[in-house]
C-alpha cells in the first residue's frame, strides 16, 4: 500500500465484508447437499411420507434459503465507490455471516435426526464385504450385514450405505468439516461480526427515530 497505512483498517473491513457475504452462497450450496442427502436417507429408510420428516426438511430448507436471502441482500444493497467498483452493504454482510454461525448447526442437527444413529454406528465397508463366518447359521459377516441393514425391496443396501456415509462426512467428517467449524469462525469469529453490526447498525439513528415517534424532545 506504499505506506498508506491509514487505509489498512478499511481494507480489512471490506475484505471481511466480502468474505462474510460469500457465506450466503458457499454454505448454502453445501446445505443443499445436506438437505438432499437427508431426504434421500428418509426415502431409503421408508419414512419419507411421515409428517415429522416433511416438517424437518421444510425447516432445513427455510433456514438454508434464509441464508441465501442474506447473501443476495448484502449484494443487492451494495453501492459504487469512487473508483467505480461496487462495495457490498457491510451491515447486511455481517448479518449474513452471523446467521451462518447458527443455521448450519440446526440444519445438521435435523439431518442427523432424520438419518438416525446408523449414520455413525453402521459397520465398516470391510464388514459388508467380509466372507468370515458369523456364527452357527453358516452366514458370513457380510451376508448378515446386508440382511439386517436392508429396508425397502427397491433400495439397494449399498446405496443406503453410501448416502449415510455421505451424511456422516458432511455432518461430522474431515473432508467437509468446514460446514460446521468454519461456519462458526470462518471470516472472523462471531464476536467480530457483532462488533461490525454494532458499528454499522446506526443505533443512535434508531434512538432518534424512536424519540420522534414518541414525541420526546432531545
Amino acid at each position: 500500500m506504499a505506506g498508506e497505512y491509514e487505509f489498512a483498517g478499511m481494507m480489512v473491513e471490506r475484505f471481511a465484508g466480502y468474505h462474510r457475504q460469500s457465506y450466503g452462497g458457499c454454505k448454502v450450496g453445501v446445505g443443499d447437499v445436506v438437505i438432499g442427502a437427508a431426504a434421500l436417507a428418509a426415502e431409503y429408510n421408508g419414512a419419507e411420507k411421515a409428517s415429522h420428516i416433511k416438517d424437518k426438511l421444510i425447516e432445513m430448507t427455510h433456514l438454508n434459503e434464509t441464508l441465501f436471502c442474506c447473501g443476495i441482500a448484502c449484494s443487492a444493497e451494495g453501492h459504487p465507490t469512487k473508483a467505480g467498483n461496487y462495495q457490498i452493504d457491510l451491515l447486511l454482510a455481517n448479518v449474513c455471516k452471523q446467521n451462518v454461525t447458527r443455521f448450519p448447526y440446526e440444519i445438521v442437527r435435523l439431518a442427523e435426526d432424520i438419518a438416525g444413529g446408523l449414520m455413525v454406528t453402521m459397520p465398516s465397508q470391510k464388514d459388508f464385504e467380509s466372507d468370515l463366518p458369523a456364527g452357527r447359521g453358516g452366514e458370513s459377516v457380510g451376508e448378515i450385514c446386508r440382511k439386517y441393514f436392508a429396508t425397502r425391496e427397491d433400495v439397494d443396501v449399498e446405496d443406503r450405505q453410501k448416502v449415510l456415509r455421505l451424511l456422516e462426512n458432511l455432518c461430522l467428517g474431515t473432508a467437509a468439516v468446514g460446514y460446521r467449524t468454519e461456519s462458526m469462525h470462518g471470516a472472523g469469529s462471531p464476536q467480530a461480526q457483532r462488533i461490525m453490526i454494532s458499528r454499522q447498525g446506526n443505533i443512535q439513528g434508531k434512538k432518534d427515530l424512536a424519540r420522534a415517534i414518541a414525541g420526546i424532545e432531545k
